[in-house]
């Protein structure tokens, strides 16, 4: 018997919008569709699947996965802005980031998992495009990062109200994207899409601050547009991935104390690899533009990636969720 894994991507780059998939010995095999509009960011908390509608009218949708092969809408909310591009459950909230309109949402989530009406809605100045907001480990702050402004806001979330605490300032232009915490809970990882690189960040959890480290290059060749899209840490704290989209690589980053280190890039043999997931010994990439998902093997002691091999054509494909 397989596990689930979820797949979204755009619809208006001809996807099929949600996708249930069955995982088992390394194979996808497809279960389900969900007639959704662009359900570019997916998120789970429990038996409900949470999916971003990332158009003109941004929205977020909540979906039982009680029977995880056979989803059912819940109901939908406005994000009040435009191209919420990522969400994330922080504690009875779900945050929404409209990446268009430079703004973070806040919506309640109620009994069952079903959303309530916007509960704010904070926007970070001109030329903001936030990305990504993302919970600490401890559960007290809120990170949001936007690529727009090269910030990460920290947040506390008062009766339904974001409430800065500090943020980082990165440097002009560097389009911080996409950030990951190491299991230690005192650094975290920060992928530029502008700069090619990743930053480390030091993490005070009491005090709720961010100190900014060491900065590595996510290539082994300059040359050419790369626009790096995610980034994640492996479970065990040892290692660093981030997709380049451009060079169409994943990079491998050894942590080596309180620094990075760049291994090597080993190429996804498709186009425009937008987001990945590490699940057990693989890694699963969505290639957006090459509209497939392909799957590399992974070894847990070197980190290593070897393969990959395509597992499931999806035209447009942005998200996958293990």
């Amino acid at each position: 018997m397989g596990t689930p894994c979820y797949i979204g991507g755009f619809t208006s780059e001809g996807g099929p919008g949600l996708v249930v998939t069955e995982r088992e010995g390394g194979t996808l095999t497809e279960r389900a569709r969900i007639p959704l509009e662009n359900p570019s960011w997916l998120t789970r908390s429990g038996s409900v699947l949470y999916a971003v509608q990332e158009s003109t009218a941004g929205a977020v949708r909540a979906l039982s996965i009680a029977d995880p092969y056979a989803p059912e809408v819940l109901g939908a909310q406005l994000t009040e802005g435009a191209e919420p591009t990522h969400c994330t459950v922080h504690r009875d909230w779900l945050v929404s980031s409209n990446y268009g309109s430079g703004s973070v949402a806040v919506h309640p989530i109620e009994a069952g998992g079903s959303l309530g009406a916007l509960s704010d809605l904070v926007q970070h100045g001109e030329g903001a495009h936030a990305h990504q907001a993302l919970g600490d480990p401890s559960g007290n702050w809120l990170l949001c990062v936007d690529i727009g402004v090269d910030t990460v806001f920290v947040y506390r979330i008062e009766d339904g109200k974001l409430r800065e605490h500090s943020r980082a300032v990165l440097p002009k232009g560097s389009g911080p994207r996409h950030l990951d915490f190491h299991p230690d809970g005192e650094r975290a990882y920060l992928v530029h899409e502008y700069e090619s690189t990743v930053t480390v960040l030091g993490w005070d959890a009491d005090a709720g601050t961010l100190t900014i480290g060491a900065n590595v290059s996510t290539r082994q060749e300059t040359g050419g547009d790369n626009f790096p899209g995610e980034i994640a840490v492996s479970e065990d704290g040892r290692f660093v991935y981030a997709s380049n989209r451009g060079d169409n690589t994943i990079a491998r980053l050894a942590v080596e104390g309180s620094g990075l280190r760049l291994l090597d890039t080993v190429p996804t043999t498709g186009d425009w690899p937008r987001q990945f997931a590490l699940a057990e010994s693989a890694l699963y990439v969505g290639n957006e533009r090459g509209g497939q998902v392909v799957r590399f093997d992974r070894d847990p002691a070197s980190g290593e990636l070897s393969g990959p091999r395509p597992v499931l054509e999806f035209p447009g494909v942005s998200m996958i969720l293990p």
